[in-house]
């Protein structure tokens, strides 16, 4: 499953250093520009499903709860062929609530979950995706309505400052 991840412990910390180094002077303007300013852009489906990882020199795309994560600098974990690369490109929200690979679990779907797997989701979602992995947008089911209007409770996501932790 996807704990195996855990087992391998955390890398020597210049190792870290150096994984850090290029996506901290790529891209600082994106991670800590106040959100406000920060335009909030909205993927359809067949949009987000273009940043699944098969594309060399694409960003990778992965949305849970509705909240599209560009996750490209864990590309050992989401890029094409890596072990969760089945959950980008889309909501996978289900998915990462069960810990589960499952094509029928990678959906946004969260009905019938248990307790149990809705903390564990608001703990992945919060200390795994918000911690590492800069927001690009949101999914239209987030956003909008159901007849296509916009959703006046829509709020975007805070997302102060970015932490390394190991995946899961």
């Amino acid at each position: 499953g996807m704990a195996g991840a855990a087992a391998r412990g955390p890398l020597p910390l210049p190792c870290l250093l150096l994984l850090l180094l290029p996506a901290a002077g790529a891209e600082p303007e994106l991670r800590f520009r106040p959100p406000a300013e920060a335009p909030v852009r909205l993927f359809t489906e067949p949009e987000l499903a273009r940043y699944d990882g098969h594309q060399e020199g694409q960003p990778i795309y992965l949305a849970v709860k509705g909240v599209v994560f560009d996750v490209t600098s864990g590309k050992e974990f989401y890029g094409k062929g890596a072990p969760y690369n089945a959950l980008v490109g889309k909501d996978s929200t289900r998915g990462v609530a069960k810990m589960s690979l499952d094509p029928a679990d990678l959906t946004h779907d969260t009905t019938g979950l248990t307790e149990e797997e809705l903390k564990s989701l608001d703990d992945v979602f919060n200390n795994v995706y918000k911690a590492k992995y800069p927001i690009v947008g949101y999914t239209s089911r987030r956003i909008l309505n159901e007849d296509g209007s916009p959703n006046l409770d829509f709020k975007p996501e805070d997302q102060p400052h970015f932490s390394i932790k190991d995946e899961f």
